[in-house]
């Protein structure tokens, strides 16, 4: 991980920015001091930020690029929960809030701008900065509702209509990521993926 040059660091701030005034709106107290909170990161592709069994540190802010959140199965398959683009949150919250041993990997699929926040910044913020207990909630709901509702609408649905549901609900990925990564977020294999999608 590098630290990000200064002028990319005002845009990257500003993202952030402009993500919690959508949120909260415009009169967030002391917002400036909200933002000195966290620490610019910039990662390469490929870049593991956490793996299983080591302590989750940080919520990632993602300004810039996509991160995989995954496990592995017991063949050693990886088998991805989610796939965090921009303007979105990430952490092993389990790990995060409890400092247990975290269950999930989490790395860089494409070179990323993120801002990190540690865990004792984050709680300060959260008992001194009322409106940023609603971005703490968010992020909560945000990574059930994604991970439950998408495990919930695939067990009903085949591998065909598991693609055609990424298309219609995230067609960006079906562009940023490869095969095997799509096929791995969609519960499917690399093979199956490829055919069916020449299908379409």
């Amino acid at each position: 991980m590098s630290i990000i040059l200064k002028s990319k660091l005002i845009v990257i701030i500003n993202i952030l920015r402009e993500h919690i005034i959508e949120r909260l709106g415009n009169n967030v107290p002391r917002l400036d001091e909200v933002l000195q909170c966290f620490k610019p990161l910039k990662i390469k592709r490929n870049e593991q930020i956490l793996s299983q069994g080591e302590i989750c540190k940080y919520v990632y802010f993602v300004a810039e690029g996509c991160l995989q959140v995954y496990v592995y199965d017991r063949e050693s398959n990886e088998n991805t929960r989610d796939i965090i683009t921009e303007n979105n949150w990430c952490s092993e919250l389990m790990s995060f809030g409890s400092q247990s041993p975290a269950t999930e990997n989490i790395r860089a699929v494409e070179p990323c701008s993120l801002l990190a926040i540690d865990r004792q910044s984050f709680q300060l913020l959260v008992e001194t900065v009322p409106q940023f207990d609603k971005v703490y909630k968010q992020i909560l709901e945000a990574s059930y509702a994604n991970s439950v509702y998408r495990i919930n609408t695939f067990v009903s649905l085949t591998a065909l209509e598991r693609i055609k549901w990424l298309m219609e609900y995230r067609p960006k990925l079906m562009t940023r990521l490869s095969s095997k990564l799509i096929a791995s977020y969609l519960g499917i294999s690399q093979e199956t993926f490829s055919r069916l999608k020449a299908k379409l």
